[in-house]
């Protein structure tokens, strides 16, 4: 979510970008949904059960009334998938990511795929600390987590998590993990990070992954939001400035961040390949990222459309290419 940009890395920005907007005032009238085309494809599916969604994140909060009733499943591990402590920094963004992708129609939060059944492998530990930097994992962790998401039936991870002490071991098995997900054809959407650089990690670096970057309500990357060159080439842009979604004890929040924007591109993919069932990930892929205009190498990917990526598969379905 949103932490503050570095001051050395935000010069080193304007070269590629001609506004380093931030702006949280004057924003227009389009909400975040309808800045990515996400509303038409809501008013058509709600998701499918069969669509499951890994969220690699922190624990939620299940008793929330607008997540009651929603298709939540655990998939053990180190950490349980209930909050303990509601106010920890843990509870709360897990809990504000699930409710982008689940919470029900109608409730504060986006709400974008309510009938998806949501996976849930926390790998961010609660403390009582409820200021703190994003989330953080070492690899080993995560690569674990990657790996028993795909072994749970997972279609699509979410992940928001910035790398801790990243060594050659714990990338090589992280890099491992990622190729795991390609071959079984599970798509792994990641939040590029929120440190106002320029650059990747092994996660943005990976082919097979969609790195998210933050933008404003004009679709603009918000000044902290990370770029880079493998984010500009297989990365989208989503909603992240004054987004509101659930936390602990039946309240809501209004927040910002890559770990916001994120799951506007996971709920998307899995609206699109609900439609279409027997599309493969690579066609899903391509049919998220077709809007790209070919030119000049960018470290700014292109903003998500959610309904262009929807006719781009009728296109191929109509072609019996699904």
């Amino acid at each position: 979510m949103g932490a503050p940009a570095h001051v050395a890395s935000a010069r080193q920005r304007r070269q590629f970008i001609v506004s380093g907007v931030s702006s949280q005032t004057a924003l227009p009238s389009r909400g975040p949904l309808e800045l990515v085309n996400l509303t038409p494809l809501m008013e058509l599916t709600r998701g499918r059960a069969e669509t499951m969604i890994a969220l690699i994140d922190g624990p939620i909060a299940t008793s929330h009334p607008d997540l009651s009733g929603s298709n939540i499943r655990e998939i053990p591990g180190r950490i349980p998938s209930a909050c303990d402590q509601t106010r920890s920094f843990a509870c709360m963004h897990g809990t504000f990511v699930a409710g982008i992708l689940i919470a029900k129609r109608g409730s504060p939060a986006p709400a974008i795929c309510p009938d998806s059944t949501l996976l849930v492998r926390p790998i961010f530990a609660e403390t009582s600390a409820t200021h703190a930097p994003m989330p953080s994992a070492t690899p080993e962790e995560l690569a674990k987590a990657i790996v028993d998401c795909i072994d749970a039936g997972a279609r699509i991870i979410n992940l928001s998590a910035a790398l801790l002490q990243p060594d050659a071991k714990g990338e090589r098995l992280l890099e491992e993990a990622l190729d795991y997900s390609a071959g079984r054809g599970v798509i792994v959407v990641a939040a590029a990070g929120n440190q106002g650089t320029v650059g990747s990690s092994a996660i943005t670096r990976h082919s097979w992954v969609i790195p998210v970057i933050a933008c404003n309500r004009l679709g603009r990357p918000l000044s902290y939001s990370n770029l880079g060159n493998s984010i500009g080439r297989r990365g989208l842009s989503a909603p992240g400035e004054n987004i509101t979604s659930l936390v602990a004890n039946g309240k809501q929040l209004t927040f910002g961040g890559t770990s916001a924007a994120a799951p506007f591109v996971t709920g998307a993919i899995a609206l699109v390949w609900s439609e279409f069932p027997k599309a493969t990930a690579a066609q899903v892929k391509f049919s998220m990222t077709r809007s790209r205009v070919v030119g000049p190498a960018t470290v700014v990917p292109p903003l998500l459309n959610a309904w262009g990526a929807y006719q781009a598969m009728a296109t191929i379905y109509a072609k019996g290419g699904v």
